[in-house]
This record gives structure tokens, C-alpha cells and sequence, in this order.
């Protein structure tokens, strides 16, 4: 069955004997912390065996999960509790026999997906059970000779279904909590020869993301999918490579109400009619009921009602329920659905997405239709009277806004408009629409937010909830879908939107530790808690008397007018004003753009090359690279276009590949960009390597310290000892700058961090053949080594974070601005040549996120006329 161990069906069946022994004869209510693993699933099939109603929980160790258990355990009451403790598998017996009644039918107890509020359970029969296995076996053609792996939670009742339909045909089944993102999960599946495995739609993202598409696995025979709609084009696609890679696609439907199945569509209707949820499963049935109750005309839409051996009992909202019989007898699953012409079933909308604003019932999958018919694509919600529309950009969630009032007749002032990063989904894969609600009431109180953050440690009495973490990382990085085990740079968080969130962390947590980006919103607040209980650990040793134990409230704090700045960006200011105040003449400080270097070396290191599980790097990279690229070629080829100033080969940001004297000119005006872009170039292709990916997240370290050494030889080998055109050749000469900046990023301990300052005085002086500018260099890369933060004149903040932000864009721009004052007034050409930058920067990423909006509406478009 996995996890290493090999288990015959003789060996389970004598561990299931065992394990109902344990149980007892008397029927009792058994809770399960589930997981994909040997325990619980003999536990499970025990508890069956012996006739005691199982109750399948969340069996993670995680606050969240464990809340929710206690919750469950105080409200239903369970007889026996079986999860894993301190000494491995328990069986906690909480009542001597059973404080409750149970029907003779009664086999299991199932939360509902879409379950809000007071929890409500499936009461579900061994009849179901067995008949949803049995039509899930018939139209998959289960046999022996098939293996399943566990790629779905078992208390989820899609994941529950794939263990009950191979059990109940023989087949055998890989045990693992992996998830499809991780490298091991394949070399499992293709040494253990899995025939199939389950996904929902987020699992398909994932899949791709991991470029599913050049995987192989030649025992794979099918993958199925349920638990949500997946994009039609997403399903053609996956069809598409299972034609070439030899497996099917199973499209599904159901409900936990119908024990999980209640529709597929076969593989061989996917090209034509994906979309669909198809026909009905062996044994089942479909009708669609109109508004009256009354079965609907064919074709016209109506609620889609399922008949069906696998259809529940009923309901459990309290424990006197376990004693019920049948109070349902056919499912009114709240789908809108019609029945196409070649018979297929489809689903058009929720008959609960009705809602009442301003007077007139608004249907809220019709708005979306409505809006992605003018291009428009978003996803709608609702709370108190109030219509909410969310969209992937400003400039869409605007047209939105406009439009949405038009189409549905209510006034603006009800509709609310927001721009999000992606949409969100669940974790089983389905639109999060109660992230999205939140996410607007968060996105409200924003500007509150703002004033207050830096009162939050002192009002929450030395202690910083997750949630306010969570909900500081979603309204800053708009993305509404943040969990507690998300981190900055997993949510695709930059060198640019990082000094914004660590400043609003730092008020709110206090000292952020180096490699915040990569630690979840709950490592943070668990690292925030830790230090505060040590400093009051530490005053209470030290005693009243001692200094700093108590305050005068009086008195102003040391550093009140001071603010912690993080030093990269500390350094991507003072590196911009050192290059704009020498190209000037303001003075002479030679060094500041290749410290730029080091310190894009540094960010590129803590979030482009980032180790977050299922994120390719590759993709991250190239997208960073085009995003520097785009500006750069539409400002220089501007210029050269006005003025002529400038060859085809520095607009496209080429010299390094053409042949040239190697002396210096205005054409080698963008070295340091050029050097950028080609070193962000390559390490995509390097990153698209697979190996070479999993090399780096295993030993990042030593990585960096290889490609270090590789970089440097070329600095020697194409410049020598000393640099005397350090533009001319500028990738190979001064990669060796970004690669140190990579470099010191992942030195993570003092000896590391020795060593590295050791390499930073070795390689930077003698490489210029000029002292002070070397000591820039030096000096900015051992500040970036042993100082975290910098303490920074609260009234200077706005500006060095406006520099940081801007400072590609100043250095694009300034060559344009500062000569004209070159001579008489250096000091005036410095101070617009920043200026401009910056004005350079904000007018660009306001245009930029308006074109992004544009080009995507206009793809969604296209799309929609196609279908």
C-alpha cells in the first residue's frame, strides 16, 4: 500500500481483524485524524468491518486544524478518537460503550465541502458506499492489475472515493502525503508503477506549473479530476497529452450528498464537449426541475436533481440525528443545469449565487457571464447588499465597476471594485468565495490599517495572531487567498513590493529575522512571539532595578525618530545617488553601480530563486527579466528614435554579442542593464534544467558558491587582473558581482558569513586598480553580509524607499537629464535626474498595469467568441 511497506490483501485483512478487535462489539462512534497512511485507513476499514459509524477529520498538527477538531470532538461527541500521538497510532476511548443511538444503516458521517457555520454532516450508508464504489470501478474498468496513488486528502470524499473503488476492485493503492510539486511524489509513482491518481483544478495548476506536460510515467493509464470546474481549455490540454503520452482524462461530478459521484464525462467526448459534467454514473439518474418544482422542458435550464443508490440518508446537525433513517430520497444538488442535445448534462450556475441588492434579485454567475461577454473577466460576490467584483488588474476591476452598473441597474455606489493578483481558490480547488469577501472588507479598512499598524504589537498584549499577518501580506500583495503556511516570496513577492511589507511587518512585529520572505505567516508569528516572551524572560531575570527593565513614560525612546530599513534597500538608494552624483560631477564615487549589482544579486537570490515548493523558478526568472527589458528598450529606443543617439544593438541591449573595439562610448551607456538582463537570461535556462533546479534547492549554499567561483574565473579570463573597460565584455566581467550578491544571501550562519567577507576582500580589491572605489564596493557588500537593517531618519523614509523602488528607472533616464547642468550646476542635474526617475517609474507602473489589463481583456475576449 506504500510508505515503504508492501501490504498483501491477507496482510490487511488480519490487521483490520486486529484493529476491530481493539474497537469492540459494541457500535461506537469512531473519529478518525486522517491521513494518507497505513493507521488510518485500517482503522477506517476496521471500524466498517465491525459496524461502527466512522467520522474522517483533518489529521494535521496545525492550530487551524487542530481548532476545528476540538470543535467537532465538543459538538458530536465521538466515542472513540484514533490519531496519531506521541507514541504513534492511539485509539482514545472517550465513553465506556457509546453515548449515543445509531441507525442500523448509518456506516459514516462526512463534513460537506460547502459547509459555513455550524457544522452540518453527510449521514452516509453502507449501501452508498458500496454502490458509489462499485459505478466508480464500472465506468473507470478497475481491475488488479491497477494502482492509485493518494493525491487527496482521505476525510475529502473525492480522495475517500478513489481508496473505496480500488479496495472494493482488488486494485492496490500508493500511500503518500506528497503532493504533485514535489520530486519525490514522481519517483515514487514511476518505482511503484501508479496507474492513476485524483486532482481538482488547483492540482491541474500545479501540474502544469511543474511542467506535467514532459513528465513520464509510463504506467500512468488515467488521471481523473472533480471537485470544481476546470477551464475547458485546461481540459483539452490535459487531453491532448494523454493522446500522446498513452493515459485518459476522466472529467467528474458529484457531492458529498451522493457519496462523492454522480456524473463523469468519458474521455472520448473531451475534445468536443469539455465543459459538460457529461452523463450520469451506472445506476444513477438526472432530471432538471424548473422554478415551480415541476420537471423542466427539455433544453431549457432548471436545478439539477439526482436519484441514485448513493444518495445520503440525510442530514446531522446534532448527535440525536445519528439515529435517523432515510429522510432523503433524491438529491437537489442547487446547480442550475441543462441537458444538451446530445444528451450531455451541464452546468450553467448555483442557485444559491441569487442575491438581493437594491431591490432587484441579481443573478451573480449571470454578471460574471455578462461582463466576460464585453471582455471583461472577474469573479462576483456579494455581502451586505453590496455587489463585489474582482478583477486581475486596476485597469479591468474599473471597466468592471462602469460596466456592472449599466448591465444590472443598480447604482454604483452598491458595486465595489477590487484588484487582486489571481483568484482565489479552496483547497480542494473551488472558487474561494469567502476569501474574496474577506479580501474586500480587508481592501475597506485599508487606509486604517495603515494608520494603526504601528500600535498593533502594544494593543495585542505581546502576542501577534497569524490572522493579522495573513490578512497585512493579502491587502499589501493583493492576493486574498493568503493561508497561514504562505510566505512573501511564495506569493510571488519582489525586490520592489518587499520594502513596503517589511517596513508594515517590522511596525508590527518588531526586528524581522534575514530570511523573513521565505518564512510562512505562521513561522513569523511564532519567531515574533518567541523574541517578545525572551524579552520579558530576560527583564524579569534582570529585576526592577536593572536598565532598561522599566520606561519612563515620560520620555521619548531612543530611537523613536529613527526607522529600520532593510539594508538592500538602504543600499539601492545610496548605490543610485552615488551613480547619478559621479556621471553629474557632483563628486567623485566610483563603485555604486556595480554595489547595484551585488544587491540585484542579493534580492534575485531571496525571491526569484527562491525554494517554494511547486513555484518553477525558470518562469520567475524570465518574467523578472522581461520586466526589466521592456522598459529599457521602450525608453532607448525612444531616444534613439528622437535624437539618433543611440544603435540598434544598445536599444536591444545586445553589444555584448556583437563585435566591437572595447573602448568606451555612449553605447555602453546600459552596461549594467545589459548585464542584468543576460545574467537573468541564462539562469532561467539553467533553472529549466531540472536537475540543476533540485541541485540548487538541495545545496543552496554550495551552489551559489560554485557559480561564484564560475563567474569569477570569467572575470579573470576575459579582463585579467584588472578591469580596465569594465563595460566593454560587461556580462562575463562583472557577473561575478551578481553571482557574490547570490552568494551572500544564502550564507545563513556566522562561519558562512566569515568565509563570504573573506571572498568579498579578495575579490573586489585590485579589480578596479582604484582604491576608493573598490572600499564602495567592499564596503556596501559586508554591510549587506553582517547588517540586516539600517536605522534611517523617519523623515528621509519616503525618499530612499522612492529611490530604491526607482533606481532602474533613474538609471535608464539620467543620461538624458543631467547633461545640460553638467557644468555649471552639477547639484541641480543630480537632484532632477532622481526626480525624473522616479516620475519615470510611477507613470510607468500605472500605464503598465493599465496595457496589462487591456491585453488581457482582449485575450478573454477572443476566448469568449471562440466558445
Amino acid at each position: 500500500m506504500g510508505n515503504g511497506v508492501r501490504i498483501s490483501y491477507a496482510e490487511l485483512l488480519l490487521l483490520i481483524r486486529a484493529r476491530r478487535t481493539q474497537l469492540g462489539e459494541t457500535r461506537r462512534l469512531v473519529m478518525i485524524a486522517a491521513a494518507n497512511g497505513l493507521e488510518p485507513i485500517v482503522t477506517y476499514l476496521a471500524a466498517l468491518e465491525g459496524g461502527h459509524p466512522v467520522f474522517l477529520v483533518p489529521g494535521a498538527s496545525d492550530e487551524a486544524s487542530l481548532i476545528h477538531r476540538a470543535a467537532l470532538t465538543e459538538r458530536f461527541r465521538p466515542d472513540v478518537i484514533a490519531g496519531h500521538g506521541p507514541e504513534g497510532w492511539t485509539l482514545e476511548e472517550r465513553h465506556p460503550g457509546s453515548a449515543h443511538k445509531f441507525h442500523p444503516e448509518l456506516a459514516l458521517l462526512a463534513s460537506t465541502s460547502g459547509s459555513t457555520g455550524s457544522p452540518k454532516l453527510v449521514r452516509l450508508s453502507y449501501d452508498n458506499l458500496r454502490s458509489n464504489a462499485a459505478s466508480i470501478g464500472e465506468y473507470l474498468r478497475l481491475g488488479p492489475d491497477d494502482r492509485a496513488a493518494t493525491t487527496l486528502p482521505l476525510q475529502y470524499c473525492y480522495g475517500l472515493s478513489v481508496v473505496n473503488s480500488h479496495l472494493f476492485a482488488g486494485a492496490s493503492i500508493l500511500l503518500t502525503e506528497r503532493s504533485v510539486t514535489d520530486e519525490e511524489f514522481w519517483d515514487e509513482a514511476s518505482a511503484h508503477g501508479i496507474t492513476s491518481f485524483a486532482g481538482v483544478p488547483y492540482t491541474f495548476e500545479m501540474l502544469e506549473a511543474g511542467d506535467f506536460a514532459e513528465r513520464s510515467v509510463p504506467s500512468l493509464r488515467y488521471l481523473t479530476q472533480a471537485g470544481g470546474r476546470l477551464a475547458p481549455e485546461v481540459i483539452r490540454r490535459f487531453a491532448r497529452i494523454g493522446d500522446e503520452r498513452g493515459f485518459q482524462l476522466f472529467v467528474m461530478y458529484g457531492q458529498t450528498e451522493a457519496t462523492a459521484r454522480m456524473a463523469y464525462l468519458p474521455p472520448d467526448l473531451l475534445q468536443d464537449s469539455a465543459g459538460a459534467i457529461g452523463r450520469p454514473i451506472p445506476g444513477g439518474r438526472f432530471r432538471i426541475d424548473a422554478h415551480d418544482g415541476t420537471e423542466a422542458p427539455a433544453g431549457s435550464q432548471g436545478e439539477l436533481v439526482y436519484e441514485g443508490p448513493n444518495v445520503m440518508l440525510g442530514y446531522a446537525e446534532t448527535p440525536a440525528d445519528f439515529e435517523l433513517g432515510r429522510t432523503v430520497h433524491e438529491l437537489r444538488t442547487g446547480d442550475l443545469a441543462r441537458r444538451r442535445a446530445d444528451g450531455l448534462y451541464e452546468i450553467v450556475g448555483r442557485m444559491n449565487r441569487f442575491v438581493k441588492i437594491f431591490g432587484l434579485r441579481i443573478d451573480l454567475d449571470r454578471v460574471e457571464r455578462l461582463l466576460l461577454d464585453e471582455g471583461i473577466e472577474v469573479r462576483v460576490a456579494s455581502s451586505d447588499e453590496r455587489l463585489l467584483l474582482f478583477a486581475t488588474s486596476d485597469r479591468a476591476a474599473q471597466r468592471a465597476h462602469e460596466r456592472a452598473a449599466a448591465l444590472v441597474g443598480i447604482p454604483m455606489r452598491v458595486i465595489g471594485a477590487y484588484a487582486i493578483a489571481q483568484f482565489p481558490r479552496t483547497s480542494s480547488g473551488k472558487p474561494d468565495t469567502a476569501a474574496l469577501v474577506r479580501f474586500a472588507a480587508l481592501q475597506d479598512r485599508v487606509e486604517s490599517t495603515s494608520d494603526s499598524v504601528c500600535h498593533v504589537s502594544k494593543a495585542h498584549g505581546g502576542g501577534v495572531a497569524p490572522d493579522m499577518i495573513r490578512d497585512l501580506l493579502s491587502t499589501l500583495l493583493s492576493r486574498p487567498e493568503v493561508s497561514l503556511d504562505d510566505s512573501f516570496a511564495g506569493l510571488g513577492g519582489d525586490s520592489l513590493s518587499y520594502i513596503e511589507v517589511s517596513l508594515r511587518l517590522e511596525a508590527m512585529l518588531g526586528e524581522l529575522p534575514r530570511d523573513w520572505p521565505t518564512r510562512s505567516v505562521r513561522e513569523l508569528a511564532a519567531f515574533a512571539t518567541e523574541v517578545r516572551e525572551n524579552a520579558d524572560r530576560a527583564r524579569a531575570e534582570a529585576g526592577p532595578g536593572a536598565p532598561g527593565a522599566s520606561v519612563d513614560a515620560g520620555r521619548r525612546p531612543r530611537f523613536a525618530h529613527l526607522v529600520r530599513l532593510e539594508t538592500p534597500a538602504v543600499l539601492r538608494a545610496v548605490a543610485i545617488v552615488l551613480i547619478v552624483g559621479t556621471h553629474a560631477d557632483l563628486f567623485g564615487l566610483k563603485g555604486g553601480a556595480h554595489l547595484l549589482l551585488a544587491v540585484a544579486g542579493y534580492n534575485l537570490a531571496r525571491f526569484q530563486l527562491a525554494s517554494v515548493p511547486g513555484r518553477p523558478r525558470f518562469r520567475g526568472l524570465g518574467r523578472s527579466a522581461a520586466e526589466l527589458a521592456v522598459p529599457a528598450v521602450l525608453w532607448i529606443g525612444a531616444v534613439a528614435l528622437l535624437s539618433g543617439q543611440y544603435s540598434l544593438t544598445t536599444v536591444l541591449l545586445v553589444n555584448n554579442l556583437v563585435p566591437g573595439d572595447g573602448r568606451w562610448n555612449e553605447q555602453w551607456q546600459f552596461w549594467f542593464l545589459e548585464a542584468l538582463l543576460w545574467t537573468l537570461v541564462g539562469l532561467a535556462v539553467l533553472f529549466a534544467i531540472r536537475p540543476v533546479d533540485r541541485l540548487e534547492r538541495r545545496w543552496p549554499f554550495g551552489f551559489a558558491l560554485v557559480a561564484f567561483s564560475v563567474a569569477l574565473v570569467a572575470r579573470f579570463v576575459f579582463a585579467g587582473p584588472h578591469a580596465e573597460y569594465v563595460e566593454r565584455y560587461s556580462g562575463p566581467v562583472v557577473v561575478w558581482l551578481i553571482a557574490l550578491g547570490w552568494l551572500v544571501a544564502r550564507a545563513d550562519s556566522t562561519s558562512r558569513r566569515v568565509l563570504v567577507s573573506m571572498v568579498i576582500g579578495v575579490s573586489s580589491f585590485g579589480f578596479f586598480d582604484d582604491p576608493l572605489r573598490e572600499a564602495i564596493l567592499a564596503g556596501g557588500a559586508l554591510v549587506l553580509v553582517w547588517v540586516p537593517a539600517i536605522r534611517v531618519p523617519r523623515l528621509l523614509v519616503p525618499a530612499v524607499v522612492a529611490l530604491a523602488g526607482a533606481s532602474m528607472f533613474i538609471y535608464l533616464t539620467h543620461w538624458q537629464v543631467y547633461p545640460p547642468f553638467e557644468q555649471d550646476a552639477p547639484w541641480l542635474g543630480t537632484v532632477l535626474s532622481l526626480m525624473v526617475g522616479v516620475i519615470a517609474w510611477r507613470g510607468y507602473t500605472l500605464v503598465s498595469g493599465g496595457v496589462r489589463g487591456a491585453i488581457w481583456s482582449t485575450r478573454v475576449t477572443s476566448t469568449a467568441r471562440q466558445k
